[in-house]
């Protein structure tokens, strides 16, 4: 494993920073593949859930390096666009198609429908497969406005009963989508998703939070430094010692703590 140049703890969180992109997706990588591997050797299975999206490429490349009884794994995601259909090229479901069920042929895949004709039932069907059996492993990242799956700012709820609920894209979500490619304006992106809720994304017995990127380093800052609140919905990750946050030196660059030395 690729050896961090930083290491630290934020109140209840672990966090790692490392040289680059690609050490960051190698790190996250051989964490993910021995979490698996112990769930299988425990209970015969595991339960992952995997973030889609630009910053989890280095990761989901690395995957390809490791030893992962895919056979033995169900995979979910953490959200879907509303009313988009499974085919289009900024669909949640065909990224987890093309860089994590076609290379590695799980056993199960269980896909949010984004067009399905009830977005409320297809909530409710989508927590009842969550909450069938645990989850060991929830692989995400953090949005550029400090957003956790889709769980926006001031609208997260930390305490939140449901697992997955139809949400309001935030401005700056729908702007990082037309950002990274995806669309080519914003009036294209949709206006609202299904997304997994805070609580559903915590409840894995093994978080890991994969950041990098520049453009996320005023999301990190506020992550570890504003006060926890539905403000920033990462900053709930401080309070979450089952997590662990992966940084690279990009994303970290605009931290302003004494116990972090970063390479100049």
């Amino acid at each position: 494993m690729p050896t961090p140049v930083a290491r630290f703890t934020a109140e209840s969180l672990p966090v790692e920073v490392y040289a680059g992109e690609a050490d960051l997706g190698a790190a996250a990588a051989e964490r993910a593949a021995a979490t698996i591997r112990d769930a299988v050797d425990r209970r015969g299975a595991a339960r992952v859930v995997f973030a889609t999206g630009n910053s989890q490429y280095a990761f989901t490349d690395a995957l390809r390096e490791q030893k992962i009884p895919w056979d033995r794994v169900t995979v979910f995601h953490m959200d879907e666009y509303v009313g988009i259909a499974a085919d289009h090229p900024a669909s949640f479901r065909r990224w987890i198609k093309e860089r994590i069920a076609a290379p590695f042929a799980p056993a199960a895949v269980h896909y949010i429908d984004g067009d399905a004709a009830g977005p409320e039932a297809e909530c409710a069907r989508y927590e009842a497969e969550l909450r069938a059996l645990p989850l060991d492993l929830v692989c995400m990242g953090v949005g550029e406005n400090g957003h956790l799956a889709f769980n926006e700012p001031h609208q997260a709820r930390f305490d939140d009963d449901r697992w997955a609920r139809v949400i309001t894209l935030d401005l700056r979500s729908r702007e990082q989508q037309v950002g990274e490619g995806h669309f080519a304006t914003v009036d294209e992106v949709p206006a609202t998703a299904i997304s997994l809720t805070v609580p559903a994304l915590l409840a894995a017995g093994a978080v890991q939070v994969c950041v990098p990127e520049r453009r996320k380093a005023a999301a990190i800052a506020a992550t570890l430094n504003d006060p926890v609140s539905p403000a920033c919905p990462a900053t709930i990750l401080r309070r979450t010692p089952h997590a662990t946050l992966l940084l690279d030196t990009d994303s970290a660059g605009a931290i302003d703590l004494p116990r972090i030395d970063l390479p100049r």
